[in-house]
């Protein structure tokens, strides 16, 4: 579009100044209707503004429902869900000792994870791109942070605070969870969808992936990131975009 609109201009500049004398009555006729070929000129870039623009398909994220997600990660009473999946209802314990339901979240886009502090593999890279993350989107007051414990029994509040002044959370921004173990696993198996069912222990213990879970406004989930990759966030930080743009 913009090749065709540089070229037409170039010839119009090119007739208005570059005509030979022998073509002088040519050069006339163009001179005398010059204005209406500028405004014929303007008014074909309009219209092939508007033709590329509706043609253009506006990007929008898809809605992740549990049967679009790998079965390892769903329970297995979900998996078969097809439309209308949100996030359920919570009620745990953050950081600062304070209760954290869904109301914290209500009308928030927000970016969720599971972890646990004494992960010695792929938890510290999560937390460390979830940081800048935070860096990143801090005077963005719509889009929150949202960390869970797989492992509450360890996990309690103080060592949940020392873990975050450590690693920087701003307490406004990011709340890291804590509290009913059950509650934690069903969230993550049939909520977030990002949980194997693979116990290490004893009851609700699970094996979480490195997914990042972006969470829209209606509690719908839109997409899943590496976590333990920059170039996964570099794509979330998009799709954020993206996604704040179907406001």
């Amino acid at each position: 579009m913009y090749l065709t609109l540089f070229f037409a201009f170039k010839f119009l500049l090119f007739s208005y100044f570059c005509i030979p004398l022998k073509h002088l009555k040519l050069f006339q006729f163009f001179s005398k209707y010059k204005f209406f070929a500028v405004v014929m000129l303007i008014l074909s870039a309009i219209i092939i503004y508007l033709i590329y623009g509706a043609l253009k398909p506006t990007p929008k994220l898809p809605i992740y429902q549990p049967s679009m997600v790998n079965a390892e990660l769903v329970d297995s009473t979900m998996q078969y869900i097809r439309k209308y999946h949100t996030i359920g209802d919570f009620s745990l314990t953050n950081q600062n000792g304070e209760t954290i339901t869904q109301n914290e979240y209500k009308d928030k886009i927000y970016i969720a994870d599971f972890f646990f502090t004494t992960c010695p593999t792929i938890c510290p890279i999560m937390t460390d791109n979830m940081v800048r993350l935070q860096e990143i989107l801090k005077e963005q007051t719509d889009v929150l942070l949202l960390s869970h414990s797989v492992t509450p029994e360890i996990d309690s509040v103080p060592v949940l605070k020392a873990y975050a002044e450590k690693k920087g959370v701003n307490d406004a921004k990011w709340n890291m969870l804590t509290g009913d173990k059950k509650q934690i696993y069903d969230l993550a198996r049939k909520s977030y969808l990002v949980a194997k069912d693979e116990p290490y222990g004893g009851d609700y213990d699970m094996i979480h992936t490195e997914n990042f879970v972006l969470v829209d406004t209606k509690k719908r989930i839109r997409g899943y990131y590496d976590g333990t990759s920059w170039e996964a966030m570099e794509e979330l930080l998009k799709d954020l975009e993206i996604l704040k743009s179907e406001k």
